[in-house]
């Protein structure tokens, strides 16, 4: 059995992606962006190990939510992140969205990445950029970030960005 270093598990969260969603904060993260807005999450000895059975407890309890995983940075426990993905898959209709500091171009050069980025919906890519802060974006912090549609991309060969408005309820 797999287990992931957490930071927390948020339930009914607003702000890391569209609707309600349950969000797993990973402990990790090799970025280090300056003005990053959880720097106590770049150390993944920061986290509590939990097993991805107890993780998938609050995802299933937390039934009309959909699930985010973001950080610290959880390609940094890629390969556990996509266990955590695949279960989430077949055994709800969840939609997952994961937050990263690495590009969509840096990700597919790197399969155990790549196995992550292909059991989510939505990748939201990128390093924080404290000089591209824009608080007007919806679910990112600065204007580098790209919010992609990771199965369309796959399928097209080419990057898609999810479309998000605000006040529209966005549905995969």
């Amino acid at each position: 059995m797999t287990k992931l270093s957490i930071l927390k598990i948020v339930e009914s969260t607003s702000v890391d992606g569209p609707g309600l969603r349950t969000s797993i904060y990973s402990a990790g993260c090799m970025n280090m962006c300056p003005g990053c807005h959880n720097p106590q999450s770049w150390d993944i000895e920061s986290g509590r190990l939990t097993e991805i059975d107890d993780i998938m407890a609050k995802i299933v309890d937390e039934d009309f939510c959909n699930v985010t995983f973001s950080g610290g940075d959880p390609m940094m426990q890629a390969e556990g992140f996509a266990e955590l993905a695949d279960r989430i898959h077949a055994e709800t209709k969840k939609d997952i969205w994961c937050y990263t500091g690495y590009r969509y171009e840096e990700i597919i050069a790197d399969e155990r990445k790549m196995r992550l980025m292909r059991a989510v919906d939505v990748i939201v890519d990128g390093r924080f950029v404290r000089s591209l802060r824009d608080e007007s974006l919806l679910f990112r912090g600065s204007s580098n970030q790209r919010i992609i549609d990771v199965q369309r991309t796959l399928r097209e060969g080419r990057v898609v960005e999810f479309p998000v408005e605000r006040g529209v309820e966005v549905a995969i």
